[in-house]
């Protein structure tokens, strides 16, 4: 379903983070139950501000000729409310990119969003269910998943958590305070080698059965971590969670396309 929707409310969350919250009559029947949702976010054209979305012809999305760019992003439905301050309201959290227009259309739009800005959403088309057997969990992430994180964080209950965290602010973990607490062990890694050292201290944690794993964020650091869980221990599919949700170099990542090409998914 694609639904219109406009900026209720704008909110730095964490250093680098913003939330954005999205209301209109068109989320009322929103739904999203799955910690590994996503939205589509059909952003406007930073030269003429139009907005464009693709028609649907013979089961593939086209563009008007003529038509402005197409600009969409894909993004984690945070927090969902029926009867907010505004009516229906939807929570998305951004990473921004410095000032201005930094990070590209996406960010840059997220800079400078306020009330009243539009933007059209698409999904999610269909929800994955946490583990209910699950008696703990690892989740690694940089700042792009948070937002999934905390999603988890809440499917997940009140199991054991390990959380190993890439930021570029370490006053980012302020993000996941509400859910700091016994039996959450939440380590932030920042500098230029931190994706190293988290490769590092995952290999170092205890894995056995029970232990549910989530790493979402760039997509080159998540290839050894998946070949370690995967080919090393020999974890099973159903146990592991592994998503791309950006890659250095590419623009608008295809988060559907095998992570590492060279060692298919089995």
């Amino acid at each position: 379903k694609r639904r219109e929707v406009r900026v209720v409310r704008v909110e730095d969350v964490a250093p680098r983070m913003r939330r954005i919250t999205l209301g209109g009559d068109d989320l009322a029947d929103f739904a999203s139950p799955g910690p590994t949702d996503h939205v589509k976010v059909f952003f406007p054209d930073p030269a003429t501000g139009e907005l464009v979305t693709p028609e649907w012809v013979k089961g593939r999305p086209q563009v008007a000729e003529g038509a402005g760019e197409l600009i969409v992003r894909d993004y984690t439905p945070l927090a969902f409310r029926a009867e907010g301050e505004h009516g229906p309201e939807l929570d998305l959290d951004f990473v921004l990119h410095g000032d201005g227009g930094a990070g590209g259309p996406a960010a840059a739009w997220a800079a400078n969003a306020k009330p009243g800005d539009r933007v059209r959403l698409g999904g999610p088309r269909g929800s994955q269910l946490p583990p209910t057997d699950a008696e703990s969990a690892i989740l690694v992430a940089d700042e792009s998943a948070l937002p999934a994180v905390s999603r988890w964080l809440d499917a997940l209950g009140n199991i054991p958590a390990v959380g190993l965290f890439s930021v570029e602010d370490p006053d980012t973990a302020s993000y996941l305070d509400a859910y700091a607490g016994e039996g959450r062990d939440f380590r932030w890694f920042s500098g230029d080698d931190r994706e190293d050292r988290i490769t590092e201290t995952l290999r170092g944690l205890t894995i056995d059965e029970g232990t549910f794993l989530f790493l979402a964020g760039e997509a080159n650091s998540l290839i050894p971590r998946r070949r370690y869980l995967r080919r090393e221990l020999g974890l099973p599919k159903n146990q592991v969670d592994i998503r791309g949700y950006w890659k250095q170099g590419t623009i608008a990542l295809d988060h559907h396309a095998p992570l590492d090409p060279a060692d298919p998914e089995d």
